[in-house]
């Protein structure tokens, strides 16, 4: 379920987003992606409903906590039992190693801004999700060493529908991966890093100069 490319660093900062399922034959997706670094590596990957994704990704969560000393933030997108696993997930964190990501939109009682827990894929985000997630991959911003990941890029493609031009999966493949990536790129962009002292010693010589994409 888990695919690991390298042990966290203390000092990292991660943002953690998840594509939920729940069954059908569609995955569960979760991209790890530390800000720090601009990499990604940890992936969660499996065919199981979001109510077995919640637990495994709340021991990982802890886990990052407990070996880089940095609280990470997580989003599950809110469709497909993402709303009830967000605040399943919230009921979980008893030790506070992790903070859930709060999302404003406008609401429309009193014209007051609504917060939701996790991450809202909508008309109206998806396609910017979509296109800085490619801006980002395109200038070789983030270091990818996920094949299945790289595989659903590949797959993704820009079609005709009755309204409009639309990206998605092209047929027999699956987003999941490039939909997770794309929530956890809108985090990147929106949460602050914490202050932490992070000595140089502390990041591999290898990846103190390297920016690119696998």
């Amino acid at each position: 379920m888990f695919r690991r490319y390298r042990q966290y660093r203390p000092g990292e900062f991660f943002v953690v987003a998840a594509d939920t399922s729940v069954g059908g034959g569609d995955y569960c997706a979760a991209q790890f992606l530390s800000k720090t670094r601009l990499d990604i590596p940890t992936v969660y990957h499996s065919p199981e409903i979001a109510t077995a994704m919640t637990p495994l990704v709340h021991e990982e969560l802890e886990k990052i906590f407990d070996q880089t000393g940095v609280r990470p933030v997580v989003a599950f997108e809110r469709q497909n039992g993402g709303a009830f696993e967000m605040d399943r997930l919230a009921a979980l964190n008893r030790l506070h190693k992790y903070d859930i990501f709060l999302m404003q939109g406008f609401g429309t009682t009193n014209n007051q801004d609504t917060i939701k827990l996790g991450w809202d894929t909508n008309t109206g985000t998806r396609s910017n999700m979509l296109k800085d997630l490619k801006n980002a991959i395109d200038h070789q911003v983030i270091n990818i060493y996920d094949k299945p990941t790289i595989t659903e890029l590949f797959s993704f493609i820009t079609v005709q529908t009755s309204s409009a031009w639309k990206a998605q999966a092209e047929k027999g493949s699956h987003d999941d991966l490039v939909m997770a990536l794309a929530i956890a790129w809108q985090m990147y962009q929106i949460c602050q890093s914490p202050i932490q002292e992070t000595r140089k010693s502390d990041i591999p010589e290898d990846n103190l100069f390297h920016n690119g994409w696998y």
